[in-house]
């Protein structure tokens, strides 16, 4: 049985890391990577799509041959202003476009075309969104993730424990919750306060699919909880608690996350 319970924990952890690489990986915030040939060279490049830099963003592309140049055409998102065209910054190997800084929750837009000779080409066949936020000490991130991570694993391990109907579902439901509550309901708005200026930006404010979805698994596990106490053979909602909280984890973050919209603003120089 001890043993059993062993290897039930690591498939759980290997289930759940698979399920954050992914989760990141398809996320908004990921980084847009490839590469494009301009003539005889081939430029490989990363568009950032989430930043925390106290100034203007710069993303540099590495472009040895002197002989491409490029632009960049921005603007902020969701706008109705015009796209602004600025040339590409040369140093050294690197061609660099800078990104105008916005309050924590601004987006801008931007598309970055290369030149040399008689090709030109746009690196990416759709414009960029890359959100502005404000910097998170490490030492609310750290731990915020750490039980973010450790309520998905308990949760997985709570949910086999419940589907093989083992005695320690009730304890190990309770430590889900513990987790997601200290890391979620605790640090979660903590972070989003200073990460985009607001405690709390889902329903009924705003429609931030990060902070729904985390009160929506956090309920889903306390009535679980509640009918475990009440019919300790009724492991079938850690089954199922276990199973919603994975789906729910499974919307990649900062889906609908906090944003300004530039609509109702006039435009500015950029």
């Amino acid at each position: 049985m001890k043993l059993r319970s062993v290897y039930l924990w690591v498939l759980a952890f290997v289930i759940v890391a698979f399920a954050a690489i992914y989760q990141r990986m398809t996320g908004p915030t990921y980084p847009v990577r490839g590469s494009i040939r301009i003539g005889d060279s081939v430029i490989s490049f990363k568009l950032t799509t989430s930043t925390d830099a106290a100034g203007d963003e710069e993303v540099h592309l590495k472009v040895p041959d002197t002989k491409i140049s490029g632009i960049v055409e921005l603007r902020r998102y969701p706008s109705n202003d015009p796209w602004v065209r600025h040339d590409l910054e040369r140093q050294g190997e690197d061609l660099i476009a800078r990104i105008p800084h916005q309050a924590p929750a601004g987006k801008v837009t931007y598309r970055i075309q290369l030149r040399g000779g008689a090709d030109s080409a746009w690196i990416t066949s759709e414009p960029v969104v890359i959100r502005y936020k404000g910097k998170v000490p490490e030492f609310i991130m750290v731990p915020h993730i750490i039980l973010m991570f450790l309520a998905m694993w308990f949760s997985t391990r709570a949910g086999f424990e419940g589907l093989f109907k083992r005695p320690h579902v009730a304890q190990q439901t309770l430590w889900t919750i513990l987790a997601l509550t200290l890391g979620g309901m605790v640090l979660g708005p903590l972070v989003q306060k200073l990460a985009f200026g607001v405690y709390w930006s889902g329903w009924p404010i705003g429609k931030d699919l990060t902070d729904n979805k985390t009160v929506a698994a956090w309920l889903v596990w306390l009535i679980a909880l509640w009918r475990i106490r009440k019919r300790p053979d009724a492991t079938w909602w850690a089954v199922a608690a276990s199973v919603i909280l994975f789906l729910v984890y499974m919307i990649p973050h900062s889906v609908l996350g906090s944003e300004i919209d530039y609509t109702k603003m006039p435009p500015p120089p950029m």
